[in-house]
């Protein structure tokens, strides 16, 4: 019986991806995760596909910044929308206007209760009524020819009698008689008792000022700067002096038209006939401004008037006009230095703390009831220059771009959660939420920008496409952005605006071929997916890292079923694999069929 060779069934085996994991560009990644990719999301885990299609809006002229508060607002040059609408005559009305973009950066736009706050500009708006708009800072200045007289009152701008000035007490007095006792150094306003028969010191003596128009723009408990007060050389001394003490920081205690009251004592009225008088209310000018508790802070390094400053501030409770109203309560406004280098890289309110970043440190502020607020500072990493938009808080942990990676922060120490982005550096980052995702835009070092997108939730990355946001702002179901080159107005999730046609996307994995052993090889792939009617699909291959896609594959979208496209690579050392397309796109599981090869 003659006897023929016996040939043995080549041994395969079978590995089955069925679990996408996103973005992951370093040298060695796991199966399942793409060391490139376009236009993929984390929505459909553990299948891989496209993201939605977006929706534009509007394409702007010069868009300057963007806020969410009930409804979207942004600002288009020098013009304020709001829902849509143009209200910037508003503004106009009140003879204010928001300055050219020519001139200026980009707007900062902060929200506080019902109220719009637009900075560097200093301005406020309230959104549910438009006409309660102007400017936050206020100034008088009285013109050379003014009439302008100075006399005692009460809290209320009421006058007293005329009272008797002198060393020694008057004679006979009647019940309620004033006097002011020159007999010491700081002269004391004195009533007299007749049932007592004293005279009790009056604690607290208040100077009206008056002039036409001096209270038009403030109103009580406003924190100004006085100058200009003085007494003609015809005065005696101490009514110079007395009237020079009305100069400085003040609190209006009452305020008419033409008056206004604030803490002081004089000897006797008196009419200033030379030069003008002014006061202002003043905001500082700030950094980065966040809100907290019903309040604005900020935060200011460098030289002003010539003075370094390394300070955080805040406004007075409920009050973001008042910048210097010190009366002695919790409602105070605020300011504190920081003795840490080097300015400051961004301001966001985490948890109800205002916490204030440099690039190496974090400030944050503990708010008191009672005004005793304290700043904790932490060296760890902060803020990367530039990338103060990037700070965002996502499900109650802030994130947001250091100098060297993405960090979570929640409330103790920041911990990184980039390590997918690989080792490129990248820069300018701005950032956006919408439910557990984070959105950040960034360019890297040869200014190449991403659009990447951490699904919070599993901890995926995802690159969508080369978008150069300047803003971004969210409510509701949606998350909008002003796309920096085109000064489009974006919408992430298509909800508003005219959708794209399609969505152009490719996922490129690592090096396969290294991990497997005993000789084996790829076979084959078979690719499960499910491509509409209108998408499409291929496949490349590059062998042995020689920088050349050789073509595989192509399919086109066959309706709602799922199908097999089966994709044979050649032998190599190594390989890698890539599909792109146009369209919707399900990719179910990707399989490799392993066959045991020789040593050769």
């Amino acid at each position: 019986m003659p006897y023929f060779p016996t040939l043995k069934e080549t041994q395969t085996t079978r590995q089955v991806i069925d679990s996408f994991k996103g973005y992951n560009h370093n040298m060695k990644i796991e199966d399942g995760e793409f060391y490139d990719m376009e236009n993929l999301t984390s929505s459909f885990y553990p299948l891989l596909s496209n993201r939605e299609k977006r929706g534009e809006m509007a394409v702007l002229t010069a868009p300057r910044g963007m806020i969410a508060k009930s409804r979207l607002a942004y600002i288009d040059d020098t013009r304020l929308y709001y829902d849509k609408q143009d209200i910037t005559g508003n503004l106009t009305a009140k003879g204010c206007a928001i300055s050219s973009a020519d001139t200026m950066l980009p707007k900062t736009l902060v929200s506080m209760g019902a109220y719009l706050i637009i900075f560097p500009d200093k301005l406020y708006i309230n959104m549910e009524n438009y006409t309660d708009c102007g400017s936050i800072e206020a100034a008088f200045q009285s013109p050379e020819s003014a009439s302008l007289s100075y006399s005692i009152c009460r809290i209320d701008g009421s006058a007293y009698e005329t009272p008797t000035t002198g060393a020694t007490a008057p004679t006979d007095p009647a019940n309620g008689a004033l006097w002011i006792d020159s007999s010491v150094q700081t002269h004391v306003l004195k009533q007299y008792s007749s049932g007592t028969g004293t005279w009790t010191a009056i604690p607290t003596v208040y100077t009206k000022i008056s002039c036409a128009g001096i209270g038009a723009d403030f109103k009580k408990l406003d924190g100004v700067t006085i100058a200009g007060c003085a007494a003609g050389s015809g005065a005696d001394a101490g009514l110079q002096g007395q009237i020079a003490a009305l100069n400085g920081s003040k609190i209006i205690y009452d305020r008419g038209e033409d008056y206004i009251v604030v803490v002081g004592l004089l000897d006797q009225s008196y009419k200033q006939s030379v030069g003008s008088v002014s006061i202002s209310r003043k905001m500082p000018d700030m950094d980065f401004v966040t809100e907290a508790e019903n309040r604005l802070w900020g935060c200011k390094y460098g030289l002003v008037d010539g003075n370094p400053i390394n300070e955080i501030y805040c406004c007075a409770l409920g009050d973001f006009k008042n910048w210097r109203q010190y009366l002695g309560l919790s409602t105070d406004s605020w300011a504190a230095s920081v003795g840490t280098d080097g300015p400051w890289t961004g301001a966001v309110t985490h948890l109800g703390y205002p916490i204030f970043f440099k690039e190496n440190y974090l400030h944050k502020v503990y708010i008191s009831a009672s005004g005793a607020h304290k700043i904790a500072d932490a060296a760890c990493r902060g803020v990367q220059k530039g990338s103060h938009k990037s700070l965002v808080v996502v499900n109650e942990t802030l994130f947001y771009k250091s100098g060297t990676d993405i960090c979570a922060y929640d409330g103790s120490l920041p911990v990184s959660v980039s390590a997918q982005l690989g080792t490129e550096r990248y820069y300018d980052a701005v950032a956006g939420a919408i439910g557990d995702k984070y959105y950040i835009s960034m360019r890297d070092g040869k200014g190449k920008w991403s659009m990447f997108v951490l699904d919070t939730g599993k901890g995926f990355w995802h690159r969508e496409d080369a978008t150069h946001a300047l803003c971004f702002a969210g409510y509701s179901d949606e998350l909008y952005y002003i796309e920096q080159d085109s000064k489009r107005l974006m919408a992430v999730n298509g909800t508003e605006g005219a959708r794209e046609l399609s969505v152009s996307w490719s996922a490129t994995t690592g090096l396969m071929g290294y991990k497997d052993v005993e000789h084996k090889y790829v076979s084959r792939f078979n690719l499960r997916m499910k491509l509409p009617e209108g998408s499409r699909a291929d496949m490349y291959l590059e062998y042995d890292s020689d920088g050349i896609w050789h073509h595989a594959g192509h399919m086109d979208g066959i309706g709602t079923n799922s199908f097999m496209l089966p994709v044979r690579p050649r032998r190599c050392d190594h390989f890698r694999f890539r599909i792109e397309g146009q369209g919707d796109v399900k990719i179910y599981s990707l399989a490799k069929i392993l066959e045991r090869g020789s040593d050769v």
